[in-house]
């Protein structure tokens, strides 16, 4: 038996191995990387544990015996039964309730028509004596666990102060969430990804279910997703969004928005914004009554770096999300630092998804703002490569986390003002595609002297368009500068900012309705 810290609480994850699997790992990694649930919690699986000379079912049992909260995740299958017909997640249920452990049951699928019938029988069990709750996916189970551990936590005494986006907004009441938007957001929660609730739900029960009421009053969750006029409670949930022409930060801003409303919305009208700015190309209607269009910038980066700035943003803070565009990148500025597992590198690999605000990002995934766990950032590179963009940059910068996507800005236009000539242009052409050039490959693309290569090459790096990487030998070659050199250091401060909105501005600020999905995302 391991020991645990006194302090700490054992969690005993009681499941079908193989037919769980997923959802398994999925509550040790989210418990395990979650910067609150990880100071209390330790997670057993039995699959973790070394080889040991002694029965399985006497370990587990014996697990269960001296853990402080069972974990049933109950599904299809029952499980091996052993002499008198009994699964050992039967087994671990029945121990833990003789023991009176606190448990926690979540039963994955919508219906029980394809369930193993002792199943059925240990799921209707369960239910007489305590609460299910039942689940689509791992992404349901962590969030409805997190809940469910906030709430054991304040219950102990261990948590006497609730984390934001599970505490009572002060001031909020039901009323003011209207009917009108939980049942827009049910409509297509249950077309992307059929959640089980039905459209109509009442109100008080769809966010219960959702996990979104704190003693039966609005959590800051709900007043975010679902509020009439969510910046009555919260001023700075609002998102900033500002268009320049030229590379750096200057005034007077010629296009400048503040967008209000849910999370949702927000996301929908900074989108909405940056893609009204951005070139894009219309195809024909070859192949569709509607003509594709394909924007500058991939449409799917740009919601994905936006929704994360809403989603997994610093509520606590006094700085609201900025959408900064200009003439060579995207800015997206978010208040708030990574968690600490995570790092900017760490996003340009497969990592764990540890959301800041799990009960704000569970419905932004049901209707699809958010796809799946952790593979967001890696989502925003590959878009950007098949639209031959560089990749997007990951920093932190003076406590807010900044997401970079990178214009094709270098057009023939661009290039004949900046004074390239032909040759020039076509390597610039060769570089957007490739990556990088040697002095060979701009010999083969232009037939000119090693001479001339120099010399034009020297142009290049002299007006800021070019690196030089590695001095001599065949590996030198060049790559384009994408990172502007007048980056601010920090967020710019644009509230007191007085500035003129043009006229498709005017008309993007009249009213946006509930929750949409984003268009192609």
């Amino acid at each position: 038996m391991r020991k645990k810290a006194s302090h700490r609480k054992s969690l005993f994850v009681s499941s079908v191995q193989k037919e769980l699997e997923i959802e398994r790992r999925a509550v040790k990694n989210f418990v395990q990387n979650d910067p609150l649930l990880r100071r209390f919690f330790d997670v057993f699986l039995f699959e973790d544990l070394p080889a040991r000379d002694r029965r399985s079912d006497d370990v587990y049992l014996e697990e269960v015996e001296h853990c402080d909260l069972y974990i049933g995740l109950f599904g299809n299958e029952y499980g091996s039964e052993d002499a008198k017909g009994v699964s050992p997640t039967e087994h671990e249920f029945d121990l833990a309730t003789a023991k009176g452990k606190c448990r926690l049951i979540f039963v994955k699928g919508a219906d029980d028509k394809s369930r193993h019938p002792k199943m059925l029988k240990l799921i209707r069990k369960a239910g007489s004596q305590l609460i299910r709750r039942r689940i689509a996916d791992a992404n349901d189970l962590t969030a409805a666990l997190y809940a469910a551990l906030v709430d054991y936590m304040e219950q102990i005494g261990d948590l006497r102060t609730l984390p934001f986006d599970a505490s009572a907004c002060p001031r909020a009441t039901l009323s003011d969430l209207p009917q009108e938007k939980i049942q827009t957001f049910l409509e297509l929660a249950k077309r992307e990804r059929n959640y089980p609730l039905p459209v109509k739900t009442v109100r008080e029960k769809a966010l219960t279910h959702l996990n979104l009421l704190d003693d039966g009053r609005p959590t800051h969750a709900a007043v975010l997703l679902f509020g009439s006029a969510p910046q009555r409670f919260l001023p700075t949930s609002e998102v900033k969004c500002m268009h320049y022409h030229g590379t750096t930060v200057s005034k007077p801003i010629p296009s400048y928005q503040i967008y209000k409303g849910t999370a949702f919305e927000l996301v929908d009208q900074a989108v909405d914004f940056v893609l009204s700015k951005i070139n894009r190309h219309i195809g024909t209607r070859a192949q569709s009554v509607q003509a594709p269009a394909t924007f500058e910038l991939p449409r799917e980066a740009v919601t994905e770096a936006i929704v994360n700035a809403v989603a997994h943003r610093d509520y606590t803070s006094n700085a609201s999300v900025q959408v900064m565009l200009f003439a060579d990148r995207l800015e997206v500025w978010n208040p708030g630092e990574l968690p600490p597992s995570l790092t900017p590198e760490r996003l340009r690999e497969p990592h764990a998804s540890i959301p800041r605000n799990p009960l704000i990002a569970e419905p932004l995934y049901l209707v699809r703002y958010i796809e799946k766990a952790g593979s967001g950032t890696l989502d925003m590179i590959e878009r950007c490569r098949q639209a031959n963009l560089p990749p997007p940059a990951f920093e932190e910068r003076a406590g807010q986390f900044v997401t970079t996507l990178w214009r094709d800005w270098l057009t023939d236009e661009v290039m004949s003002g900046l004074g390239l000539n032909e040759r020039q242009q076509i390597a610039v052409t060769y570089l957007k595609a490739h990556g990088k050039i040697t002095n060979k490959e701009y010999q083969q693309l232009t037939g000119v002297t090693d001479r001339t290569i120099l010399r034009e090459f020297k142009e290049l790096l002299a007006k800021g368009l070019l690196e030089k990487v590695g001095q001599t030998g065949r590996a030198t070659h060049y790559v384009l500068i994408h990172k502007t050199r007048h980056k601010p250091d920090k967020m710019p401060l644009v509230s007191e900012t007085r500035h003129k909105p043009d006229k498709q501005d005017m008309q993007q600020a009249k009213g946006k309705g509930a929750a949409k999905r984003p268009k192609d995302s």
